[in-house]
């Protein structure tokens, strides 16, 4: 009797070794295939701030902020900046780890809530338009004067005389609008002297039926201009049909920006001589890996020019 009880306890011993040994084999396998470790989870929460309109620009912005927030195991909100509303004076209480804010409102009213954010010692990032600061915040887009630069250096390649230039800025890009001093400076450096009197500058609204009117409005006006530059993508689309409209294709030049599908066919059908593209996915991308750097380092670059392309004729 004793025997058959110390038989049974052996099984019975072997038995749960086998079963601790299957258990700890299946706790290996899943860490290694099915359970994600640590380092794969979420470890931010990031906000981006963007003006209130959504147009194809600030839609690749966040295209490039979310594709470097998945590459960093990390989620972004999105948040629109309206004048009527403190969504960004409110930023520094919804606990996020940094956050990205694209200003256009008043440089002086922008300047109090990102003094507030950083008051409040939390990550901060300017993409596309920069405040000016006794302590500068990190900066990442485009460097406005180089900008008007590319511009002049694509209405050199096109005059044929002297220019007669105006510039129709845009609600739609307020950080161009915001640095227009600076875009006209690197425009008239490029030029070295073929203008004929001062640089025209004209802004239309958010509303897409406005870039038609102010066209229509200014050639009635000022029949002389001879070349058109403009900052916004529709604005430039909605121009190419007034020049149809009043038979001015050949007798005025349009420099456009952006990479729409209609302004690519535009150029190659001659329309449009040229058309500058700003890589806004870039701006987007560097901005959370910024973010990422501070909160794992406390430091990043003061600022990353994120450039800018010319598509013309030629461009594949």
């Amino acid at each position: 009797m004793k025997f058959l009880i110390r038989i049974g306890i052996g099984l019975f011993a072997l038995l749960a070794l086998v079963t601790f040994s299957f258990s700890l084999t299946l706790v290996r396998n899943l860490s290694v295939r099915g359970v994600p470790r640590a380092k794969e989870q979420l470890e931010y929460h990031f906000s981006l701030y963007l003006p209130d309109n959504r147009n194809s620009f600030f839609n690749e912005i966040i295209k490039g902020a979310q594709k470097a927030a998945k590459e960093r195991h990390a989620v972004v909100s999105l948040h629109s900046i309206d004048p009527s509303r403190y969504e960004l004076e409110m930023a520094s209480y919804t606990g996020v780890d940094g956050i990205v804010v694209c200003p256009y409102l008043d440089d002086d009213i922008a300047r109090r809530q990102l003094e507030k954010i950083r008051n409040n010692k939390i990550p901060l990032v300017l993409i596309n338009h920069n405040i000016p600061s006794d302590q500068p915040w990190p900066y990442i887009g485009i460097n406005n004067y180089n900008v008007g630069r590319k511009y002049g250096a694509a209405v050199n390649r096109i005059a044929t005389g002297p220019l007669k230039l105006a510039v129709v800025y845009s609600d739609k890009a307020p950080g161009m609008f915001a640095e227009r001093e600076l875009i006209e400076i690197g425009i008239t450096d490029s030029l070295s002297g073929k203008l004929i009197g001062p640089i025209m500058g004209f802004k239309t609204s958010k509303n897409p039926l406005d870039a038609e009117e102010l066209i229509y409005k200014l050639f009635r006006t000022n029949p002389q201009i001879n070349t058109l530059v403009f900052t916004d993508s529709s604005d430039t689309i909605a121009a190419v049909q007034v020049l149809i409209d009043m038979n001015l294709v050949g007798r005025v030049q349009i420099v456009g920006f952006g990479n729409d599908p209609s302004i690519i066919e535009y150029i190659r059908k001659g329309i449009i001589a040229e058309s500058i593209v700003i890589k806004a996915d870039l701006i987007g991308y560097e901005a959370i890996k910024a973010l990422t750097e501070l909160k794992a380092t406390g430091y990043t670059s003061a600022s990353v020019d994120t450039g800018l392309e010319i598509i013309d004729g030629n461009s594949k």
